[in-house]
């Protein structure tokens, strides 16, 4: 399941069943004996598109390349900020310099010893394709194992941003040749069938990671998934639906919690009719969220108001709760305001992979003709959702989910109107204002109270019409151990191992 920060193309069905059993011989099932090669296989069901960790944007490319590449920071499993590749961080009461100290004696895959030089490159490398690090003025080796990086701007949420890959300058292609200091290297891709990395000997922390081997298999969706996990050729499979993880067998676990993902039924404020609020806010009034949740996740979801994840925390606002309710008089009455009171016909572009972005669509479109309105479910291959919607913007409406960091500034950052990611093209001055002004509030509470303006406003304007956050699903084989869920889209497999290992 799943969408941004973001996403790229499944393989087709009737390739993923024909590789059914020549591909379980790459991912050999582990022997339970320390002294044979562990393997263990992931299900997935998008084919890769970027491995250059500066350049990728697709989710799916991420929960793979958190196990290859790391930064100076990393949220951990519970969704706090921890040092990485820096051990410490010293930030000046104006929140506009940062001194971090570089961890010694770390390699990167490529047997080459990581040093100050090679944070400054990766700084400035990443600052070019990160928006978050635009305010970056400027980078400097302070010490053989210190570096400052100094803001043009104050930003008191920087520190969530340093989890950008660091990598050695010596390498030319990182997308062809990924190289990085994670507890797993690169090994081979096979295009629509398997990504292979494995342990990385010299990995800073000795004591990880335990598995030898990881194999992400590409599945052409979650039912050819579940085939491979019945047949024994699948260890994990994240992302499920509570009944396909259900059909699974009892030879594995069924993992939940929160995924601080946001399902959006996202509306391109710029074409029309959706240039119009009191359309986008009667679809708000004639979408039934729990209905969705409850046909599309088996009630394995909670659900949403706006663009922020309630399990943030403080800068989440409550009060925003219960804003849309079913109201179909309400729906039709500002249709007619819009000038659309016989409805209209529109089309939802949907990802094929994706099934349960397919399902929702098909119930919204269901609902939509409640009140008059026709949606035609448009699937797409994930290039081509990512190429003509997210990037090209060439779309009426589409169902996605977003996965955003776990910091409040990540959740609502693509709604500023200069933001990239801001695919719906949504348009106001005053949240732009409001966002401008977070990373210079070095007051907490205050910076919580522009979130809450920032959150009712994104309500008031129906910018779009947010459904739900999909509980993270995963079956996990029984005989393993160690696999955690994270609040973001993330697969990390550095303390997996077999129980008997």
């Amino acid at each position: 399941m799943k969408a941004t920060k973001i996403l790229r193309t499944a393989a087709v069905a009737v390739m993923c069943l024909s590789l059914l059993f020549s591909v379980a011989s790459c991912s050999k099932k582990a022997q339970k004996s320390a002294q044979e090669p562990t393997s263990v296989t992931v299900g997935i069901t998008q084919e890769p598109g970027l491995f250059d960790p500066h350049l990728a944007v697709a989710a799916g490319d991420k929960e793979i390349l958190f196990n290859i590449f790391e930064g100076l920071y990393k949220f951990s499993s519970d969704g706090k900020l921890q040092p990485a590749l820096a051990t410490d961080c010293a930030i000046s009461d104006d929140c506009k310099e940062f001194t971090f100290d570089i961890r010694k004696d770390v390699k990167f895959h490529d047997g080459s010893v990581m040093t100050a030089d090679d944070v400054i490159f990766s700084t400035n490398r990443a600052k070019e394709n990160n928006q978050a690090l635009a305010s970056i003025a400027s980078v400097e080796k302070v010490g053989d194992n210190s570096v400052k990086i100094t803001l043009s701007t104050p930003d008191s949420e920087f520190l969530t941003h340093a989890t950008y890959a660091i990598i050695p300058q010596s390498v030319a292609d990182q997308n062809k040749t990924p190289v990085g200091t994670g507890p797993f290297k690169f090994k081979e891709y096979v295009v629509g069938q398997y990504v292979s990395i494995e342990k990385f000997a010299d990995y800073w922390d000795s004591s990880l990671p335990y598995l030898d081997e990881v194999v992400f298999k590409i599945c052409a969706d979650m039912d050819s998934g579940l085939l491979e996990l019945q047949n024994g050729n699948i260890d994990i499979f994240p992302h499920m639906t509570k009944d396909k993880a259900e059909m699974a067998g009892d030879k594995f676990d069924i993992v939940t919690g929160s995924s601080n993902m946001v399902q959006i039924f996202a509306l391109n404020n710029a074409v029309e009719p959706f240039d119009k609020k009191e359309v986008r806010e009667a679809i708000n009034f004639a979408v039934d969220k729990q209905e969705l949740i409850k046909l599309t996740m088996d009630g394995a979801g909670t659900e949403l108001t706006t663009g922020m994840n309630p399990i943030i925390g403080d800068a989440y606002d409550k009060s925003i709760d219960g804003t849309y309710k079913k109201d179909l008089e309400k729906a039709k009455s500002l249709l007619e305001q819009a000038g659309y009171a016989d409805g209209f016909d529109m089309t939802i572009t949907v990802p094929s992979n994706y099934l349960v972005h397919v399902d929702t669509a098909v119930a919204i479109a269901d609902q939509l003709k409640e009140i008059g309105i026709n949606a035609e479910i448009k699937q797409v291959d994930w290039n081509a959702w990512l190429s003509d919607v997210y990037t090209g913007r060439d779309f009426q409406s589409t169902v996605i989910c977003l996965t955003p960091d776990y910091a409040p500034m990540s959740e609502i950052a693509r709604y500023h109107s200069q933001s990239t990611d801001n695919f719906i093209n949504y348009n106001n001055p005053e949240v732009d204002k409001l966002m401008d002004s977070i990373p210079s509030t070095l007051d907490e509470k205050e910076r919580n109270d522009i979130y809450h303006q920032i959150l009712h406003i994104l309500v008031e304007d129906s910018c779009s019409c947010f459904i739900q956050d999909p509980y993270e699903i995963t079956v996990v084989n029984k005989d393993l151990e160690g696999y955690e869920l994270y609040p973001m889209y993330i697969q990390d497999m550095s303390k997996v191992k077999f129980k008997s290992a």
